[in-house]
């Protein structure tokens, strides 16, 4: 798990609830549920009646992934299709089977099954590259749906001052309640602009990131599956695959067997 994201989203809070502080603004008024209502239901409905009904478990998915994932590692990855490119090399690619079965990641496990079945190495590579593009096009609903919360929330979050203004412009005979209503009417914008900048911005940020990480690792592994098929050298292979990874996932020095 990578927690910056959590905390850096504790951090935006901590920072505008201090501020509140030191101007002598009690916290408490933000939390008004007219305004929280709006901004959070109104918000996700805007931006998911532009999404298909079974784009709502990606979405789902992808809040949690953007909150509890880390970057891919694929170093250890590397070691293993060296291993395999040493093997077949001495031994002929049909000696991978036995490894294939314990192969974890789903991507490499298919590609070097297909290598053992004898599949054309072009077949192959069409494959597994539609296998990355449909990776690719789903991590973007997520981005998307988050993107699109960041831009509506503010908007709505002036529908929500113009709803407290109205309500105020027809008490003005209450006088004494009319500067709380002033102050209450602008919380949905002020939440309006917070969770778009403070959250769901910075989580289709996220998601983008991972998405670019996780797609570099993935073309990785084909390009590792190509190379143990055609019969590259381990000690090429481990060169062109350490050269593939992600900067965030540095690897480790691995001897071929």
């Amino acid at each position: 798990m990578d927690p910056i994201t959590a905390i850096m989203v504790g951090v935006v809070f901590t920072g505008v609830f201090l501020s509140m502080t030191l101007e002598g603004v009690p916290i408490v008024h933000l939390f008004l549920p007219g305004p929280l209502i709006l901004i959070f239901v109104g918000t996700f409905g805007a931006a998911a009646a532009g999404f298909m009904k079974s784009d709502l478990k990606i979405i789902v998915a992808a809040a949690k992934r953007a909150f509890t994932a880390k970057a891919p590692d694929g170093s250890d990855l590397v070691g293993v299709i060296v291993k395999m490119a040493d093997r077949a090399r001495r031994e002929g690619l049909l000696a991978l089977e036995d490894m294939a079965k314990e192969i974890q990641d789903p991507l490499l496990k298919e590609g070097i099954q297909m290598t053992v079945d004898g599949t054309d190495a072009d077949e192959i590579e069409e494959l597994l590259s539609m296998r990355v593009d449909s990776k690719r096009d789903e991590d973007k609903i997520g981005v998307a749906f988050f993107e699109a919360q960041g831009g509506y929330a503010p908007t709505i979050g002036v529908v929500g001052a113009i709803v407290g203004l109205i309500h105020a412009l027809g008490n003005l005979d209450d006088v004494g309640a009319l500067g709380h209503m002033i102050a209450a009417a602008f919380v949905a914008t002020l939440w309006g602009v917070l969770i778009a900048n403070g959250v769901w911005l910075p989580v289709a940020a996220k998601l983008k990131r991972l998405s670019q990480l996780e797609i570099k690792n993935m073309e990785m592994i084909v390009e590792g599956v190509l190379a143990v098929q055609a019969g590259t050298s381990p000690r090429m292979v481990e060169q062109k695959l350490r050269s593939a990874l992600p900067n965030s996932a540095p690897g480790k020095d691995t001897k071929a067997a």
